[in-house]
């Protein structure tokens, strides 16, 4: 994953998931601004990705929708995905592990406007 320009700031560091958040259900969200062909996005996304999202490891759950919308004007972003983790360390044991690479390395395939990563506890 990356930014627009190629830049690994969206890539999230399993490394940086904090240990203050273990044992609680953890939540990560990817957030997609509009790539230049969204039905190229949205067959690949579909068809080729998320099937090797389903396969991370410890993944309890996902959703994802093309239809983000602001609540007012346009959204600045096209699609986002949401995953569930049972913790922390989960969230971090996934993106380290063989399938989790194989995800991240996927991205460009289809986000090409980048993507924005970001995760939490769920309270």
């Amino acid at each position: 994953t990356g930014t627009a320009d190629g830049s690994p700031a969206a890539t999230l560091d399993p490394r940086r998931v904090s240990p203050r958040t273990v044992g609680a259900m953890h939540k990560m969200i990817v957030l997609y601004p509009k790539p230049t062909d969204p039905d190229h996005f949205r067959d690949y996304y579909v068809h080729t990705h998320l099937p090797l999202v389903d396969k991370l490891p410890g993944l309890l759950g996902r959703r994802y929708s093309f239809e983000v919308a602001a609540p007012a004007g346009e959204s600045p972003y096209f699609a986002i995905f949401e995953a569930d983790f049972e913790s922390a360390e989960a969230l971090a044991a996934a993106l380290s592990s063989a399938q989790g690479r194989a995800v991240g390395r996927d991205v460009p395939n289809y986000a090409t406007g980048g993507a924005v990563i970001l995760h939490y506890p769920v309270i």
